[in-house]
């Protein structure tokens, strides 16, 4: 199959994306971009050529100030910055030749598994989502990933990092995984350090730093604010072991859903899906996509 280099525009950055276009005219499509901090080298490809072999046209793209896309601050998580290059890219690829405007999919994982649901609220052309081990609640899952004192700390550097940027300072960098259970990392513990690491041959754009205001921002980030405005049909795929977004707290959003939708279960850890059920996983999305596009 057929995968280009591509790039657009996202509030005035260039951002870099994969496009694998469709085999015949009047095509359904899909658009992906990763989680926190991740690129699409990630195992994403891998996603994409499933839905592209089912004849799907799919971009996937680089978050803004992430891997191969421009925009600063550089390493900066901000969701609503996020969803908006969502909007963008399916006004891209619904402009492609071959490409049925009607029949729009979006998926994501983790913490744009919360994006892809806030933007089918906010973005009638979204007709399908699937959202896989998605981010529902930034305030409740802080809650239970950070013991007291970290939480603490993490306060006073936030507190600390405002005051700075007041002054015209750029906020402070922290790396996103570590091994160090005494230092602040954006996503604790040995299953995220795993992933990251293990991955960064294949993704060598990734860089192990996020900006500390990603962190205010992903605390304030609520994806389940959006969940009684949903009318596309959402597939949620939930991971039974997952730490970093506990399945009860998406199993919740998926029971306020009204509309057509599915939840999947599968057994690992928060990054399972992408490696050991990669096969479920991307075989329940694809029939997701084919059933409502």
């Amino acid at each position: 199959m057929t995968r280009t280099d591509i790039s657009f525009y996202a509030d005035g950055d260039r951002i870099a994306g994969w496009y694998y276009p469709p085999c015949t005219g009047n095509s359904a499509a899909i658009v992906m971009a990763h989680g926190f901090s991740a690129v699409k080298e990630q195992y994403l490809g891998e996603y994409a050529e499933v839905f592209a072999a089912a004849g799907f046209a799919v971009l996937v793209f680089d978050h803004a100030g992430f891997g191969a896309s421009g925009g600063t601050p550089r390493q900066q998580v901000d969701p609503e910055r996020q969803r908006r290059g969502y909007r963008d890219a399916i006004t891209w690829i619904k402009n492609q030749p071959g490409i049925d405007p009607g029949r729009i999919g979006i998926w994501g994982s983790s913490f744009s598994g919360g994006h892809v649901l806030a933007v089918s609220a906010l973005d009638r052309r979204v007709k399908a989502v699937v959202a896989q081990v998605p981010m529902i609640s930034g305030s409740k899952v802080a809650r239970r990933t950070r013991g007291s004192q970290h939480a603490t700390a993490l306060s006073d550097r936030l507190r600390e990092d405002r005051r700075g940027r007041i002054a015209g300072v750029p906020s402070a960098l922290i790396p996103v995984v570590t091994l160090d259970e005494d230092s602040i990392c954006a996503l604790p513990g040995p299953d995220a350090h795993a992933f990251f690491t293990g991955s960064q041959t294949r993704a060598p754009t990734w860089r192990n730093e996020v900006t500390l205001r990603s962190i205010e921002f992903a605390l304030e980030n609520e994806p389940a604010f959006f969940i009684p405005a949903i009318r596309a049909a959402v597939l949620i795929i939930v991971s039974e072991g997952d730490s970093l977004t506990p399945d009860d707290l998406a199993e919740e959003a998926f029971e306020h859903i009204q509309a057509p939708k599915k939840l999947v279960r599968v057994q690992g850890g928060h990054f399972s899906p992408y490696i050991e059920q990669f096969t479920t996983t991307s075989a329940e999305a694809c029939a997701w996509f084919r059933e409502h596009l």
